[in-house]
């Protein structure tokens, strides 16, 4: 493979529509900002107006699909996936035992499998073309999770995916990051070389994002955003300790040197 020279970057807003804040962010860094992309939790309180200020006020956002198969909303009702979700329709928050089950129960695949088709179907519902997919959590570092993602999504057009892939990881993201690059790269999608600010998820400040920038390597690299205009009750609950005001700042404020030029993951 042609090693590659430029420097080019993708910067992503993860949670789109989960909440009219995070919204509200999205489209200010989108019309006044570097932000090129979002993506968008299909299942979220807020998923209608995201894609609302998507379609009639960014029209150059592109749009992806942020898959969510922990500590979030289903699409489908709980009576088709019980074995998925509490009686609220949630996802539960442990990593760990959500691994295991949608490893080793078929019958949990299944249902995991229907869930995620059901995901890429209300995206599609949407409108919006779909510039890419990732997982809420990072999940589809799972390989049963990666390839339903893969395979689901290239019925409905997936061209690419994120792997969260950080030079400085340690040797099992490294791992788990080799087996999702393959299973990406045997469907033939496009995909980052890198991401950037992995280990700074929730505290992507203008201090820190100008100094990723500075030592931000040849190739595609992914930078990835969790914005809103404010902390609301929502995102205290579930990130309390995230910055997401200073996180809209950096993608307002932030100039970007000649040699980087900003990008997307499809034309």
């Amino acid at each position: 493979m042609k090693k590659r020279t430029k420097k080019l970057l993708i910067t992503v807003a993860d949670d789109f529509g989960l909440t009219k804040s995070v919204n509200e962010a999205v489209e200010q860094a989108a019309l006044h900002g570097i932000l090129t992309s979002a993506s968008l939790m299909v299942g979220a309180p807020a998923a209608t107006d995201a894609v609302a200020r998507a379609k009639t006020r960014c029209p150059n956002l592109h749009v992806g699909l942020h898959l969510v198969t922990i500590e979030g909303p289903s699409v489908l009702p709980r009576a088709k996936i019980p074995d998925l979700v509490d009686e609220n329709g949630q996802f539960p928050s442990n990593q760990l035992s959500l691994g295991l089950k949608y490893y080793f129960r078929p019958d949990v695949r299944r249902q995991l499998a229907a869930e995620i088709r059901a995901q890429f179907e209300a995206f599609a519902a949407t409108g919006l073309k779909l510039d890419h997919a990732n997982a809420h959590k990072h999940m589809h570092l799972h390989p049963v999770i990666g390839r339903l993602m893969i395979d689901i999504g290239r019925d409905f057009g997936l061209r690419a995916i994120r792997i969260p892939s950080d030079p400085n990881g340690n040797k099992a993201l490294r791992a788990w990051c080799h087996i999702l690059r393959r299973q990406a790269r045997r469907a033939g999608l496009r995909t980052n070389d890198t991401v950037s600010g992995l280990a700074h998820t929730g505290h992507m400040t203008p201090a820190t994002v100008k100094t990723l920038l500075q030592t931000l390597p040849p190739g595609l690299t992914e930078m990835y955003f969790h914005p809103a205009t404010q902390q609301d009750e929502t995102l205290k609950r579930l990130m309390p300790t995230y910055e997401h005001a200073a996180e809209l700042q950096a993608l307002l404020h932030i100039r970007l040197a000649p040699d980087v030029t900003l990008t997307t993951y499809t034309p």
